[in-house]
């Protein structure tokens, strides 16, 4: 039996996993406060009745000291969360950041299981990712593998260079402000004056909308080629609003390889196979023996 926790903005879930087959999943608003959010973790734990440690998906990093950062739950930053955890539930706690439990659970019994490199892309509202190898989490030295959204938009054309964009990290032009979501739909309020989702820009056989997704999807593959490059996956599984968009698992393969340094074919990138279970049930598997 495994636990996982999804620690979510607006809700906290918990699923039981026996074997990989779910057998409990129950879920509570997010306590706004640390002292709220180790109680409820607490509550969820002693009511499951299951008597295994616990895997716990977060919104940031834990650093080399035990302390939390990079959370947009601003009340974890600073805090010892894993080591005041196992002192509340008197077992062993692991944590990731909430896109490589995604990464996980797809690499351990989703689209990309029997994958030795594991790729896992959440687009949506910011642009994240994770790195698997032979089933493990590729955190790095200071918890910041995988996190692709966060290096710049490579190979930029005349015309991206004279719209310059600000990161809330601090720096300019990370790969997150050119293919997020809402950089998608702003993009288009500015030319066109109208709003859209993503997903509608995605589905629309406008003229603007249609060049406005080349462009985006030109820039996707950029990012995924540069990514490539370095660990060469064997498959790259798609979360978030992105990966609802079918075009895409026909459209990025080639630009990767057009990009990419003679990867001698396309690679694999498929759609993943939990949805918005993966990052609870990749948390539970933060425990695989």
């Amino acid at each position: 039996m495994r636990l996982g926790i999804d620690l979510g903005g607006t809700k906290t879930e918990i699923v039981a996993l026996d074997d990989g087959r779910e057998v409990l999943r129950r879920r509570i608003p997010t306590a706004r406060s640390y002292d709220g959010t180790l109680a409820a973790i607490r509550t969820l734990v002693q009511e499951s009745g299951v008597a295994a440690p616990v895997g716990i998906g977060i919104p940031g990093t834990e650093t080399a000291d035990g302390t939390i950062k990079n959370a947009n739950s601003t009340w974890l930053n600073g805090r010892p969360l894993r080591a005041d955890l196992e002192t509340a539930l008197g077992r062993g706690v692991r944590l990731a950041n909430d896109a490589n439990c995604f990464a996980l659970s797809e690499a351990a019994d989703g689209a990309g299981a029997g994958a030795a490199v594991v790729f896992g892309v959440i687009a949506g509202t910011g642009v994240g990712g994770g790195v698997v190898v032979d089933g493990k989490v590729i955190g790095g030295a200071h918890g910041v593998g995988g996190e692709w959204g966060h290096i710049p938009l490579p190979a930029m054309r005349m015309e991206e260079l004279a719209d310059s964009r600000p990161c809330y990290c601090g720096k300019q032009n990370c790969l997150e402000q050119w293919c997020c979501g809402p950089s998608l739909s702003a993009e288009l309020e500015r030319r066109t004056g109208r709003t859209l989702s993503m997903e509608e820009i995605a589905a629309s056989s406008g003229n603007e909308e249609q060049a406005l997704m080349a462009r985006w999807t030109d820039r996707l593959a950029r990012g995924l080629a540069t990514v490539v490059n370095i660990i060469d996956p064997d498959v790259i599984v798609l979360g978030g609003g992105l990966s609802n968009i079918p075009r895409l698992y026909d459209e990025l393969p080639p630009l990767v390889e057009k990009y990419g340094f003679t990867l001698g074919g396309p690679p694999r990138i498929v759609k993943n196979r939990h949805g918005d279970s993966s990052g609870v049930r990749g948390a539970a598997w933060l425990w695989p023996e």
